[in-house]
């Protein structure tokens, strides 16, 4: 596992906070998204860019990169030219399946509220 960050608040025992361990493997702004579409099946690196075409390949390579050291994805290297490479869920990170879906839900639901993504400027000024 990797060394992880401490910090996002006060758990009453010693152990930590079983939120903050599971926001340290999935948390950030593209872990989520990368998981939500592995579920799917095997995804190679240049899908993943076309599905998210704003991440840069350098954190895409982080993100995926850490998802495989914390167990939750498996990467495949085929021996081709060009090589080839595919990222898939592993059994343990299947386990993410119900909360990422209940993410997704509740996404939905939050979107069909119409609440807007950001607060304007001039609801700040008052």
């Amino acid at each position: 596992m990797r060394d992880r960050k401490s910090g996002y608040g006060f758990c009453p025992n010693d152990e930590g906070c079983p939120v903050e361990f599971t926001l340290d493997v999935i948390g950030g702004k593209w872990k989520g998204v990368l998981l939500y579409h592995i579920m799917d099946g095997p995804k190679r690196f240049n899908e993943f860019r076309r599905i998210c075409p704003s991440i840069t390949q350098r954190m895409l390579t982080l993100q995926l990169r850490e998802l495989e050291e914390d167990g939750i994805v498996h990467r495949e290297v085929y021996k081709q030219v060009p090589p080839k490479v595919e990222y898939s869920l592993t059994e343990f990170g299947r386990t993410l399946i119900p909360i990422i879906t209940a993410m997704r839900d509740w996404g939905e639901a939050y979107k069909k509220m119409g609440v807007p993504s950001s607060v304007s400027t001039a609801d700040e000024k008052d």
